[in-house]
């Protein structure tokens, strides 16, 4: 029997990349997966696929920058399944119009909101579950620019990022006590939809080249499947062919 099995684990944007991934890899090892997003149309789709494989899965509509539809689906949870184990955080948006020349405060405040606020919306509506089951297993999707900040990525996206890798590490600082664990995932590029936002594209032969959501999906299923003894504070996982490492040898 899987790890995993009869596990409760809610999932932030779901509907795509990331999200979409680590809920099929997850579903598979026996999670009954809840699964939130924007979107209904592609997470009843994932749904759908999930259960006809024989996975357990649950739709619940979120946008994460709503504090209080995060606070009233993180009881809802608990209080429907009785438990909730895994919190996957993986919600999160970029915009075009993202260099100092460009971002607007609007622009800011929607990657703020998106990928730092929502995430913290979330993991203080499960920590009092997961206080009294003094057991709780948190992963934070940040990114390579949560790391290491590039012009690429804009002002915005890296500030996020580097507050969410901060954010996730104040929680095993203060509830590792309590048995729960926080991972900060940080990818390098990752081919998924995200990145058609950039001002500039990537060609499909570099995206080719790029992680894919499914490296992800096993890297949080690896992360998901650790005895909770172990705590993967920061992990750091990038492409062989890193386009960062690329441009400052050319």
């Amino acid at each position: 029997m899987s790890p995993l099995s009869g596990k409760i684990c809610w999932i932030t944007g779901a509907g795509t990349g990331i999200g979409e991934a680590s809920a099929l890899k997850i579903a598979a090892a026996g999670a009954h997966v809840i699964l939130s997003g924007r979107r209904m149309e592609p997470l009843q789709a994932l749904a759908d696929h999930i259960e006809s494989n024989g996975g357990n899965a649950t739709v619940e509509a979120l946008d994460v920058t709503d504090q209080q539809a995060a606070q009233v689906l993180g009881e809802k949870v608990p209080e429907k399944f009785g438990r909730i184990d895994i919190l996957i955080n993986s919600a999160g948006i970029n915009i075009p119009k993202r260099s100092w020349e460009e971002v607007s405060p609007d622009g800011w405040n929607s990657v703020v909101n998106a990928d730092l606020n929502g995430a913290f919306y979330c993991c203080h509506a499960v920590l009092p579950t997961m206080r009294k089951q003094q057991d709780g297993l948190i992963i934070n999707v940040s990114s390579w620019a949560g790391v290491r900040p590039s012009k690429l990525t804009g002002p915005a996206y890296n500030a996020a990022k580097h507050g969410l890798v901060a954010m996730n590490e104040s929680i095993n600082i203060e509830e590792g006590k309590n048995g729960i664990r926080a991972t900060a995932l940080c990818p390098g590029e990752v081919a998924t939809p995200i990145l058609d936002n950039r001002p500039v594209p990537p060609s499909q032969e570099d995206k080719d080249r790029m992680l894919q959501p499914e490296d992800l999906g096993d890297t949080v299923l690896y992360l998901a499947m650790l005895p909770k003894r172990a705590c993967v504070n920061t992990l750091v996982i990038s492409p062989a062919w890193n386009r960062s490492y690329i441009s400052q040898i050319l």
